[in-house]
Formats: structure tokens, C-alpha cells, sequence
């Protein structure tokens, strides 16, 4: 099978045909990648709703040389051959991404200082990167009434942007499906039919794949900011799942477990609810070490990433 070339802020890169755009740019990685808040490549059929991701084909392929005629979702869009897409080189883009986010934060509640996923949260990357210093609007935002929708997980949809991530967690690794997408157009709402609670083996993926701070582990609510915790790569002899985790923990406490993510965000495998909210001993636990992290990323400030090998911290 031949390769596709294709150009991506004038970096080329081969891939193979039915590649989309986004995956080509991870492949260059670095800030020729798109940001993404619904598409995530274990799901299927995600992308293609934040519209975070739009770039601008400059050439659509070496046969026909023509720009296509308006920006393109990047998660749902497949290279050709001989392709040119343009991305944080396009002004138009970077344009239309201050405007996506500045849409995002329409609803949002200002509410970092409160919400447990601040400093791990998309939206708060997105926004630092091109949103604007204060906002435009003076209209009263879109507000819900909390509903409880299980033992573990707390739901706060005023934080949500309907991402559809979650749906999509139940409907492809769990057995059942509780939850969804209620309503529409501005009433729409992630909830649960007759309130019914989602207490299925998986459903706490739902915690990590959720790109803001909508879906929240209770075992965790308000314990400690994640940045004044230490990440350590662990796991376990599990019947359910790998059993491969990250332990967040306060010196010999373990204050919540949390699949393993990639550099973009996305978990390597989804966990079970049994290691993620029944085993909070670190005694529980074969630890390998301190987990590396990104150095953009405030939860590395102060932390042992900085030690050599040899004098990394073991809890």
C-alpha cells in the first residue's frame, strides 16, 4: 500500500490512506497538533462536535490543487495525497479557535478555584491559549439543577460541553447504558433516565476521558489540588482489567487511582471501577515509579521530574 504525503504547516509526513488530519499531526507532533475536546481516538465515532480542531486545507491534493472553500474538522476529515493543511500557520484558524473557545466559555462557570479538575482541564489549556482576558457577554449563563447520578461520581452539568466522550465510554465498554444526552439545542443535558444511578464495572472511565470538570470522582472532591500531589505509575493483579494505574498521592497516601493517559490526554486502557475506587492502600499496589510529566503541564511545578534517575522519590 503506497504512503500519502502530506504537508502540515510545512512539515511533511507519510501516512496511510483513511488517516485523518489529526492523526497525521500527531505523528509530526508538537504545536502542529489541533487541540481536541470531543474526539478521542478510543472511542469510535468520536469528533467532529467542539469544532476546536478546525484547520484550513490550503490544497487538497497534488491531482486538484484547489483550497477546499471553508475550514474542515480536522478529528473527522481524511488526508489525500499531495494535501496542504495549514494550522497554527493560518490566521484564519487561530481566528476561529478564539472564537470556538470564547463560544465554549459562553456557558462555563468561572469556577476554577472550586472545580477539581482544574489544572489537568482542557478547557483551561484551550482558554489560556486563546481566550480572551474577559469576557463580552452579559446575558445570565445556562444553569442546571445537580442530580445524583451514583455512589462515586459527581455530575455537574453546568460544567459540561457536550462532548458526548461519556455516552460513548457506556456504550462501548460497559454492558449497559444509563445516561445520555436529554433534550435539545440549548436545553441539552447529560443525565439518566428516571434518575436511575450508573454503578456499572467501567463506568468511572467516564471521570477520565471527560475533558472538563463535569464528571468528578467523589473519592477525591475536594481533597487536595493536583498539583500538591505525586504521580506514581502502580498496578495490580486484576481480574477485570490490566490493572495498570496511576496512584495520586500525598506522601504514603494514595487520594485517588486514575487510568494512565498518553500525551494527548487519552487513556492507554480503561480501568476498572474496582481498582480505580476499592484499593486506596499503597500496600495494594506494585509501585514502578514516579510517572513522567509534560513539562507545560502545572501538575509538574515543584515535583521530583526534576531529580536524576537515580534519586527519584520512591513512595
Amino acid at each position: 500500500m503506497s504512503l500519502y504525503k502530506v504537508s502540515i504547516d510545512n512539515i511533511e509526513v507519510e501516512v496511510e490512506p483513511g488517516t485523518t488530519i489529526m492523526n497525521a499531526a500527531r505523528k509530526i507532533g508538537g504545536n502542529v497538533v489541533p487541540p481536541a475536546m470531543c474526539y478521542y481516538s478510543k472511542l469510535e465515532g468520536s469528533g467532529g462536535k467542539c469544532r476546536t480542531c478546525l484547520v484550513k486545507v490550503a490544497q487538497t491534493s497534488a491531482v486538484d490543487t484547489r483550497p477546499m472553500p471553508k475550514l474542515v474538522a480536522s478529528c473527522r476529515t481524511m488526508v489525500q495525497d499531495g494535501m496542504v493543511v495549514q494550522n497554527i500557520t493560518s490566521p484564519e484558524v487561530l481566528d476561529a479557535r478564539k472564537a470556538i473557545t470564547e463560544f465554549l466559555l459562553i456557558n462555563h462557570p468561572l469556577d476554577c478555584p472550586v472545580c477539581d479538575q482544574a489544572g489537568e482541564c482542557d478547557l483551561q489549556d484551550l482558554s489560556y491559549e486563546h481566550g480572551l482576558e474577559e469576557t463580552r457577554t452579559t446575558e445570565d449563563r445556562r444553569t442546571f439543577e445537580p442530580i445524583d447520578i451514583g455512589e462515586y461520581i459527581k455530575l455537574n452539568m453546568n460544567r459540561c460541553i457536550l462532548c458526548y466522550r461519556c455516552v460513548m465510554v457506556a456504550d462501548q465498554i460497559t454492558d449497559k447504558r444509563v445516561h445520555g444526552i436529554l433534550n435539545r439545542g440549548d436545553h441539552s443535558e447529560i443525565s439518566t433516565y428516571i434518575k436511575q444511578a450508573v454503578d456499572n464495572d467501567f463506568s468511572g472511565n467516564m471521570i477520565d476521558v471527560c475533558p472538563v470538570g463535569a464528571l468528578t470522582d467523589k473519592t477525591f472532591r475536594f481533597k487536595s489540588r493536583v498539583w500538591f500531589t505525586n504521580p506514581f505509575d502502580a498496578h495490580r493483579d486484576c481480574p477485570h482489567c490490566s490493572g495498570k494505574t496511576v496512584l495520586w498521592m500525598k506522601g504514603k497516601e494514595v487520594l485517588r487511582v486514575t487510568g494512565r493517559k498518553d500525551k494527548y490526554g487519552e487513556l492507554e486502557e480503561f480501568i476498572c471501577n474496582d481498582c480505580r475506587f476499592h484499593h486506596k492502600e499503597v500496600t495494594e499496589w506494585v509501585v514502578e515509579g514516579p510517572r513522567k510529566i509534560e513539562r507545560h503541564s502545572v501538575i509538574s511545578q515543584n515535583h521530583y521530574e526534576n531529580l536524576s534517575d537515580d534519586k527519584k522519590l520512591k513512595p
